[in-house]
């Protein structure tokens, strides 16, 4: 699949936007139609959207939009409005607010009669945000809920309303972090996490609200790809490089990665189960450890 190191996102209200966003190194650029577009511009979105993914250049990226959560007044008109008007150029859907498999399910089953009406030859794909406590509870069932779905995002601004936590801003430390004494989205991050992995699908971290702050971008960065996740949303352009650098494995840790394996075999060839690479002892879970580390390099475009 496409890299998804870092994802930006961009107001469907404001067009005047929407080639720059893809002139940039984001791997992905979804368009939003949901908390960025006030409602009285809901309508007006839907149709600067479509055009955007029926005129405009999208670098080979997957053409992503955001639409309304499930059980509010204005997904199915989203949904009605980017199919029947873009269905055969939309490659990926984004859902906010999944709180139950069964949601999942009733948009696959729309979707369905929708690519079927249309002519659509692919199947649309989906992304959904976890954000809510309920969301993070029905994680792993909502991951299985249908064969479109590639990844799950974390929502952190939403989740930590959801559950009554003490926020400044989105996705940033602050003086709660220091009193709880640790990270404290740690734990719906990794609940996220498994679900995710358990049925092979991506996980998304969600955005950081201060997009000047790089270092702040930088620990953050640094603590979702520390979990296991793939990548990071972005609110401002600026924020792409700094993403894009932490979820791209380092010419070390590349190295390390191919020594592993170069050993490994070595030793397979000779028949010898047990093997170190200086003091550090070398089995089956360190090759995978390893072909993960390629696997993330090469879709990341660090051929070797």
């Amino acid at each position: 699949m496409h890299p998804e190191r870092s994802v930006l996102s961009v107001p469907g209200g404001r067009p005047e936007l929407f080639e720059k966003a893809l002139r940039s190194d984001a791997d992905l650029v979804f368009l939003d139609l949901e908390d960025s577009v006030v409602e009285t511009a809901k309508a007006e979105a839907r149709r600067n959207v479509v055009r955007a993914v029926n005129e405009l250049d999208w670098r080979g990226r997957p053409r992503a939009v955001r639409i309304n959560a499930v059980d509010s007044p204005y997904c199915y008109r989203d949904l009605m409005d980017l199919l029947e008007g873009a269905g055969n150029r939309i490659d990926l859907i984004i859902v906010p607010k999944v709180e139950r498999p069964e949601q999942v399910h009733a948009l696959d089953i729309l979707l369905d009669q929708l690519e079927a009406a249309g002519g659509i030859g692919h199947r649309v794909q989906l992304e959904v945000q976890l954000e809510t406590a309920s969301g993070i509870l029905h994680a792993g069932s909502i991951a299985g809920a249908c064969e479109r779905l590639r990844a799950l995002v974390f929502g952190p601004g939403d989740y930590a309303a959801s559950v009554g936590m003490p926020m400044s801003a989105i996705g940033m430390e602050d003086e709660w972090d220091a009193a709880y004494g640790a990270p404290r989205l740690q734990y719906p991050m990794h609940q996220l996490l498994v679900a995710a992995r358990a049925y092979g699908l991506r996980a998304i971290d969600g955005p950081y609200a201060d997009y000047r702050d790089n270092e702040g971008l930088r620990r953050a960065a640094r603590r979702a790809r520390a979990l296991g996740y793939d990548g990071k949303w972005c609110i401002h352009p600026a924020q792409i490089p700094i993403v894009n650098e932490v979820f791209t494995p380092t010419e070390a840790e590349i190295a390390w990665a191919k020594e592993v394996l170069k050993a490994y075999h070595e030793a397979e060839r000779q028949r010898r189960g047990a093997l170190a690479i200086g003091s550090t002892m070398i089995d089956a879970a360190s090759v995978r450890m390893a072909e993960s580390t390629l696997s993330r390099a090469r879709a990341a475009g660090r051929g070797f």
